[in-house]
């Protein structure tokens, strides 16, 4: 049965309830408190790039900027976004596979640093911008991650570079300045494999003919979704890099910095997504509670059937609901079958939970990251807002939008 888990470090209902009855229901909300907690605990590193991917809203980015974090961009409409927050172009990184000819002209005119994906990406960059400063995005040959989508190396995977070799032929050819090696192998990485990638590190910088002085570890690193799973001994993931930073530092015979590329650890356990119960229904013998909430808000539990924690506060005492456990699935609004928060390969399947009433308040915990980024207009449903604490001020960081704004691009 669902326990309130201190409210996964977020909220309390008071405040929630206040949220609600300001902003009503769906929305999204971030704890600032807890996003400035996960940067301490990265401390050790010598940069910290934050995947801004995973949370792309220019407050949520503000507050990377006045941490000193820095950028990681992989669109030119996560530059734009960056540089609104107040970046400077040196403190983005672009890192993709390809470049679609704008985002390259943008990319040479404000001289960004490209984390290299793809040797045909060295060629367009080298014909318009030699001598660019620039990273190499490895392939290592394995990958990892908690969903065979979110695996980022291995040959199943589109990213990095796997052919080093045909790499430095380019780099020479265009007099390219490198400044680091990136590996990132996947999102939801285990022990196991970091010390794979750690081996994937020093392997690579052995057989460069570069002095090199930043290593990247990329990001990946799991958060606790369920009650069950470990949190991640940060200082002991520090350890295994800095052992390997050493190691290098020996072989290049100077001083070698690392920089961590975290998103998910940064943000997801920052936010909640706040629904309303609109129907309960049984088909045969299942239990169904539907939300107001559909995947076009939160799609990772149809995407990757991901786990998120669910607390329900009851519509009338306003407290977390405990008692009277059933099992029920979840499902939204849309016309859309999979429109099912509570899945397995594709498969609806049931949750124990306090059973939940219309009219009462269904929480998931932990969307922070991937969440409100990978929201839709789908079924031509408007984005829902997004709210912002701290301490005990609350602040609308995204309205919600308009139906008018939502069909501006197609109206002549």
């Amino acid at each position: 049965m669902t326990k309130l888990k201190n409210f996964r470090n977020n909220f309390n209902t008071n405040t929630i309830i206040q949220m609600i009855k300001k902003y009503g229901t769906p929305i999204w909300i971030y704890n600032e408190n807890i996003i400035q907690k996960k940067i301490f605990e990265l401390k050790s590193f010598d940069k910290i790039r934050f995947a801004q991917k995973s949370c792309s809203n220019i407050n949520i980015l503000k507050i990377m900027k006045k941490a000193g974090i820095f950028i990681d961009a992989v669109s030119q409409g996560e530059i734009e976004r960056a540089l609104i927050a107040g970046f400077q172009p040196k403190e983005i990184i672009f890192t993709a596979d390809i470049f679609d000819s704008n985002t390259l002209l943008r990319i040479i005119h404000l001289n960004i640093t490209v984390n290299i994906g793809s040797i045909d990406m060295l060629e367009q960059l080298g014909s318009l911008s030699p001598n660019h400063s620039i990273w190499l995005r490895i392939n290592p040959k394995f990958g990892d991650g908690h969903h065979n989508k979110t695996n980022t190396g291995g040959e199943n995977s589109k990213h990095g570079i796997w052919n080093i070799n045909q790499a430095i032929k380019t780099i020479k050819k265009y007099n390219f300045k490198i400044i680091g090696i990136h590996i990132h192998i996947g999102s939801g990485i285990n022990g196991k494999n970091i010390k794979k990638t750690c081996q994937a590190m020093i392997d690579t910088i052995y057989n460069l003919p570069y002095d090199i002085k930043w290593i990247s570890t990329g990001g990946g690193l799991p958060i606790p979704y369920k009650t069950e799973d470990k949190t991640i001994d940060i200082q002991n993931y520090f350890n295994l890099w800095d052992s390997t930073r050493k190691k290098i530092q020996k072989y290049l015979g100077h001083e070698v910095l690392i920089e961590h590329e975290p998103g998910r650890f940064l943000v997801a356990e920052s936010g909640i997504l706040i629904s309303e119960v609109r129907a309960i229904k049984y088909m045969g013998l299942k239990h169904y509670t539907l939300i107001n909430a559909g995947f076009n808000d939160l799609v990772r539990p149809t995407m990757y059937g991901s786990y998120h924690y669910i607390s329900i506060i009851d519509k009338n005492t306003k407290k977390i609901k405990f008692s009277d456990p059933i099992e029920t699935i979840i499902g939204g609004p849309l016309c859309e079958s999979g429109d099912i928060f509570t899945q397995n390969n594709n498969i609806p399947i049931t949750r124990l939970l306090p059973k939940p009433s219309v009219g009462d308040y269904l929480i998931f915990h932990d969307t922070g990251a991937y969440g409100a980024s990978m929201s839709s207009n789908y079924n031509s449903r408007p984005l829902i807002p997004e709210i912002l604490f701290k301490k005990n001020s609350i602040k609308l960081i995204r309205r919600k939008q308009t139906f008018k704004e939502m069909f501006q691009l197609e109206l002549n």
